[in-house]
């Protein structure tokens, strides 16, 4: 990342300061910090959507089996995220309260734009404002709306928001998002979808990491998330452990060629 010079150093002591270039430091910084968060991703396809994130020991007493990186939202939508987790939290805790909201008072679910939206409407509040920073995280919203069209969108620290067919953000995402050009396609099942997110994650942390492939692949169940919304049932499910055991071992052959 290329930082400001002294003589530019002004520009980044608040949200609200364009520089000459037309840039707000502060919102810069903020993308700095999701990409060095942890890998997460999402990918839709007619049959539903799916999303996966990676989890790191920072230490070797971390009980990573309490860290949560991808949340239910409401019935029929998930969330994912990548850069500071306390932001993080905050801003799922705000959407889910939109949902229940949109529910009570229309009677019907929210749609996944209208719940990305929100978020994405209270983080360009905070690159406005002085006295506030931005938020230093992305989210991926992934989702199936009442009419059954699947939707995944990702929000930006500056407020953005767009939709995709697959991506993914934090410290791996470069590397992800090449992978996933590669193999996507928009017949996938949920099954294969899965697959594709558990391979694409531990290429990416084999690539991003100093671990070998055979020592990550003992222990790499517990160290990561997956969730997913099939097209038909229109309900958000996390995988459990001893699931995600049993696919991690089906790929052994493709993780450790």
């Amino acid at each position: 990342m290329a930082f400001p010079t002294p003589q530019a150093m002004a520009y980044d002591r608040a949200a609200t300061i364009f520089s000459p270039e037309g840039d707000l430091y502060q919102v810069r910084y903020a993308f700095e910090a999701v990409k060095k968060g942890w890998t997460s991703l999402g990918i839709k396809s007619f049959k539903g959507v799916v999303l996966a994130a990676e989890k790191r020991r920072l230490s070797p007493l971390l009980d990573v089996s309490d860290i949560e990186k991808i949340y239910k939202v409401d019935d029929h939508v998930g969330v994912a995220f990548a850069g500071m987790g306390s932001d993080g939290r905050i801003l799922i805790d705000y959407v889910r309260l939109v949902a229940v909201r949109h529910r009570l008072v229309y009677g019907e679910q929210a749609t996944v734009e209208y719940l990305a939206k929100a978020v994405a409407d209270v983080k360009q509040a905070y690159t406005q404002h002085g006295g506030v920073r931005p938020f230093g995280v992305a989210l991926i919203f992934g989702g199936v709306n009442s009419d059954g069209t699947v939707k995944l969108y990702r929000t930006d620290p500056g407020g953005q928001y767009f939709s995709y067919k697959a991506v993914a953000i934090g410290m791996g995402d470069s590397f992800v998002n090449s992978f996933l050009e590669k193999t996507y396609r928009e017949d996938l099942s949920i099954d294969v979808m899965i697959r594709l997110a558990i391979e694409a994650l531990f290429k990416s942390r084999v690539a991003t990491g100093e671990e070998r492939k055979e020592q990550l692949f003992q222990s790499f169940h517990e160290l990561v998330e997956i969730g997913y919304v099939d097209r038909e049932e229109r309900m958000f499910r996390k995988l459990t452990q001893e699931e995600i055991k049993s696919i991690v071992k089906g790929l052994e052959p493709e993780l450790l060629a």
